[in-house]
């Protein structure tokens, strides 16, 4: 498959093929409000290189819009889909992609994603995922929210390479994969794909001292708090990330955030304001 020429910033997509931008589309509870504004975002977001587009079975009605907004441009969008846990057996993981590539109007999904660790053993979901991927129904797969013993269990059952990713929450008041989990993943060579970039409703307030730094280096880039967030959150080689494309105007503030480029004195604030806090033995999950 041949991407497009994107104008954000690509990274390897782990030890894929595949050349992605480091910005992309999320779409979590896109559908129910205004479905053409939210196809035309997406369509715009592809037209400004945003062509990682990631949802999942479990996003209610977001496929059928994924799969009406890449009509007729297929060939230009990495696209992501997940599997639900409760599903991840090897029959019901094949049975659930076969769900999602019809919704998706697609024969393949670029990669695909166990969504959590649930209940079924990861050696079924993995055979599973693995027979997708002979089939040419998946041209990868990952995993996510997991944490590092999660990820060394899978890599015992699939072996060196084969993980493309691990998405899982990461925004400026939630750093602590920084500790273990995203060096783990650049030694092993899987991506990070940072999903809700911009917390849940927890964006830093201007009104604190942390919110005023940031304010104050998108003020001297001419940029938006947003936009220095998403700069911060992508430095490192190995991250992705997925903000949700609702309307236009995000899409385009979003695309606006690959021209950053932070100073070292810059990053140094943002790091001191945001401090990654201790080192959990579990991820936090939305």
């Amino acid at each position: 498959m041949a991407l497009s020429v994107s104008r954000l910033p690509l990274g390897a997509f782990g030890q894929t093929r595949f050349q992605v931008p480091v910005i992309g589309q999320g779409t979590w509870e896109i559908d129910g409000r205004n479905d053409s504004a939210a196809i035309a975002a997406l369509r715009k977001g592809i037209d400004l290189g945003l062509t990682h587009i990631d949802t999942a079975e479990m996003y209610g009605e977001a496929e059928p819009l994924v799969g009406e907004a890449i009509a007729g441009r297929r060939d230009e969008v990495f696209l992501v889909s997940k599997v639900l846990p409760s599903h991840a057996s090897r029959r019901g993981t094949i049975a659930a992609c076969d769900r999602s590539l019809g919704r998706l109007r697609t024969d393949h999904l670029d990669c695909y994603l166990l969504h959590w660790r649930g209940g079924e053993p990861l050696t079924e979901t993995i055979a599973a995922f693995e027979t997708l991927h002979r089939q040419g129904k998946i041209l990868s797969w990952g995993v996510s929210n997991f944490d590092v013993s999660d990820l060394e269990e899978a890599l015992r059952i699939a072996g060196p390479g084969k993980i493309a990713c691990n998405q899982v929450l990461y925004h400026l008041g939630e750093r602590a994969i920084e500790h273990r989990l995203v060096p783990f993943c650049e030694r092993e060579g899987i991506a990070v794909v940072a999903y809700s970039p911009f917390g849940h409703g927890e964006f830093p307030d201007s009104r604190k001292a942390s919110g005023r730094a940031l304010a104050e280096i998108a003020q001297a880039h001419g940029a938006t708090v947003h936009q220095i967030a998403l700069s911060f959150l992508t430095h490192r080689q190995n991250v992705f990330t997925i903000p949700k494309a609702s309307t236009i105007a995000h899409v385009e503030e979003n695309a606006g955030a690959a021209a950053l480029l932070l100073t070292d004195a810059e990053w140094a604030v943002i790091d001191r304001a945001f401090p990654r806090g201790s080192c959990p033995d579990l991820l936090p999950m939305l």
